[in-house]
């Protein structure tokens, strides 16, 4: 049996204690997560299964394994730890592209993937550099969100979630790719399940009341401030097994549309599986796929299916009982876990690797009269993630669950047999889509309580409602909506262009795009339009007003008092040509290979604000077909803020001869061999609001250079 002091330590506290205790404790923490995941490899038969593809929707293992390291190395250079990059190719490939989302891509002929020997020796660096940095930062305690410690102990938690989520591949890959490991082991007992009962739970008050520092490390959507009255309900008091899901499949459960929603159904129509992912059905029964070998159907442990399959479920018992069956919301969840004090008696749950790796049987960890209330599969709930009352994004990671608040990727808790760290600390909160696999179950509960499914939520980041007004907002002193003025002068360049004579066949690409107004705007002449930005925060506003054609945000108006705005895509007249966008959240300084071959890019009030300016302009002539324009606006306020000063274009004297060296003069001189300006620079103007009586005026220069 797998031990935890063999493999997974319990999660580190960041309030209390010594600093150099601390260090040496987070050094330990850090080296044994890192063996954890790449021992978690070594189940791989040979180098080549890094490159199957597990599942249509993920990219193949070669990616995961890379992007644990790279997450490390991109949010330590971003945070100012580490003084540059180790690898930048190999850290523009594996960077993003983890959840399926939009601007996710996944077609394997964009990627000229690493090999497994590269990104072994890269991950050694890292490895190397981590533990150094460790060694050597300076902090106090406790450690908060702005301790220089927090980044490290991100990289070290988002690689837990990722050895679970890497586990769930490897299940899904076939059984001639993957071996046995010993530091794995499968449950050997199976048997009949046990008759599953509802209990009674209490009403009661949850209340959530999370703020940083706290005593373990944690996620932005754990933060803040929440409570509800929940009535009382009664709640299965086993985890739906095997056998009882079986009732289901065998009275034709995937085959009748009426138990499925209408997102339930599309999914069952595109799956050929008529019953779990992970049953096999074999001339000799059902057995079930672990995650390295098949066995003979365990019908006593939990049954591991999608959100989708489990609200099937508890439709078809609704109506064949005739009760109110459903699934828990997560404050329903929350209060079963509460009555059952059932945190408290972790030790004796299939959690943290602490029993095997895979499921045990339903009947095995009892806790208040109910079993398997934290651990061995996670629990889903009818509940959207969504955001507490004082949540706050961290600024390393603005993406972790912000494109979550979608209404599509719904909450599952308690943790499962290989959740680890934070995913078990008790405020722990993960969303997936409803259609994605984990080691994922339910329990139902029979309730007439209403559950909210859907949240229409306001936008309350003051960064990305500034934007968002910006964008789609009210016209302020006269000054032209600049995102519009900015793609009227663009699509102006171009038809005066004379190799481009007006065509609207263009490949166009807009870098530094925020909340999406000015890509829209050029998707009205040109058919090709892709939009970049670093902040998945406003690519996801960018998406949204896509995808609904609609944003919700709140605007300062003085003090406490906030107004609430609704822009929709309609009211500008660009709704009919929105699908020609393509909105990708992008390191602008550090690209994927895949962006190449644009006719014009623009790039406004971008340049000021990149950690490594001179980077993205040596490099974007090559993502540029000759001839191509190239649109550059900036206002050009450098800060040490965004840019350290050894990387200013210009507002500098030079060191030698002691001139003005101006922005203007930088831009020149780094273009100068790919380029040629056109024209003069031009002054544009733009307004932002911050308050209902505080705003920006700025001018940016516009400058045009063509591609010899």
């Amino acid at each position: 049996m797998l031990s935890p002091e063999q493999l997974i330590s319990k999660p580190v506290i960041l309030t209390e204690g010594s600093v150099e205790a601390k260090r040496r404790e987070i050094k330990t923490y850090f080296n044994e997560t890192w063996d954890a995941y790449e021992t978690l490899f070594e189940t791989l038969v040979s180098d080549e299964v890094f490159y199957e593809r597990p599942c249509s929707l993920r990219h193949p293992l070669i990616f995961y394994f890379g992007h644990t390291a790279t997450f490390f190395t991109n949010k330590l250079v971003l945070a100012g730890l580490l003084p540059k990059r180790i690898n930048a190719k190999i850290e523009s490939m594996c960077a993003i592209g983890v959840d399926e989302m939009s601007w996710d891509d996944l077609d394997d002929s964009h990627y000229d993937w690493p090999s497994v020997d590269a990104v072994r020796a890269y991950r050694d660096q890292v490895k190397r550099a981590v533990n150094d940095l460790i060694d050597r930062v300076d902090f106090s305690l406790p450690i908060d969100w702005e301790s220089p410690m927090w980044p490290v102990m991100m990289g070290i938690e988002h690689e837990r979630i990722h050895l679970e989520t890497s586990s769930v591949l490897i299940r899904q890959l076939p059984l001639s790719s993957v071996k046995d490991h010993p530091l794995f082991p499968v449950c050997p007992d199976a048997g009949p399940a046990p008759e599953n009962t509802l209990l009674p739970v209490s009403p009661g008050l949850v209340k959530v009341d999370h703020h940083d520092p706290a005593e373990t490390y944690g996620w932005d959507n754990e933060y803040g401030f929440h409570e509800a009255n929940v009535e009382g309900f009664e709640a299965s008091r086993f985890l739906v097994s095997n056998q009882e899901f079986l009732a289901f499949v065998e009275a034709g459960g995937y085959e009748n549309s009426d138990h499925w929603s209408q997102e339930g159904n599309r999914w069952r129509d595109f799956t050929p599986d008529k019953h779990p992912t992970f049953w096999v059905n074999k001339a000799d029964g059902w057995h079930l796929r672990c995650m390295t070998t098949e066995i003979p159907m365990p019908w006593n442990w939990p049954v591991e299916v999608n959100f989708h399959e489990a609200e099937a479920f508890c439709n078809w018992k609704a109506a064949e009982t005739g009760r109110s069956i459903r699934l828990p919301s997560e404050d329903e969840y929350l209060r079963l876990r509460d009555q059952t004090q059932a945190l408290a008696r972790q030790d004796q749950a299939n959690i943290n690797l602490q029993q095997y790796a895979s499921s045990t049987p339903v009947d095995r960890f009892e806790c208040g009269g109910f079993y398997d209330v934290v651990g061995n599969v996670w629990q889903w709930t009818v509940t959207p993630m969504y955001p507490y009352e004082g949540f706050d994004v961290h600024p390393l990671y603005d993406d972790f669950t912000t494109p979550t608040f979608d209404n599509e990727h719904n909450l599952f808790k308690g943790g499962c047999w290989i959740s680890t760290g934070n995913e078990i600390n008790g405020h722990s909160r993960y969303a997936f889509r409803r259609h994605f696999f984990q080691h994922a179950g339910f329990r139902y509960i029979e309730s007439d309580a209403p559950v909210q499914t859907e949240f229409s939520t306001y936008e309350t980041d003051a960064q990305v409602s500034q934007y968002c007004e910006f964008h789609y907002g009210d016209r302020y002193f006269d000054v032209e909506n600049f995102p519009k003025a900015y793609a009227a002068m663009a699509i102006d360049a171009v038809r005066r262009d004379p190799d481009f004579g007006g065509r609207t066949d263009l490949k166009v690409l807009e870098v530094g795009c925020s909340v999406g107004r000015g890509s829209f705007e050029l998707a009205q002449v040109f058919a090709d339009v892709t939009g970049l930005d670093f902040s998945a925060r406003f690519i996801q506003k960018a998406i949204e007003m896509q995808t609904r054609g609609h944003l919700l945000y709140t605007l300062p108006k003085e003090g406490e008092i906030v107004e609430f705005k609704e822009q929709v895509l309609e009211d500008f007249g660009l709704e009919s040509t929105a699908k020609r966008c393509e909105f990708l959240q992008q390191d602008a300084a550090n690209l994927k290979p895949i962006f190449t071959g644009y006719d014009l890019v623009v790039a406004m009030n971008l340049i000021d604000r990149m950690y490594e300016p001179a980077k993205f302009l040596t490099e974007i002539g090559s993502r540029m077909n000759a001839g191509g324009l190239l649109m550059i606006g900036s206002p050009y306020t450098w800060q040490e803020t965004f840019t350290e000063k050894m990387h200013w274009l210009g507002g500098y004297k030079d060191p030698e001869s002691g001139e003005n060296v101006t922005t203007l003069e930088g831009l020149h001189a780094l273009l100068a061999s790919e380029f040629e300006p056109v024209g003069t620079p031009r002054d544009l103007p733009f307004v932002i609001r911050e308050t209902g009586r505080r705003f920006q005026h700025t001018l940016s220069e516009i400058t045009f250079w063509k591609k010899r």
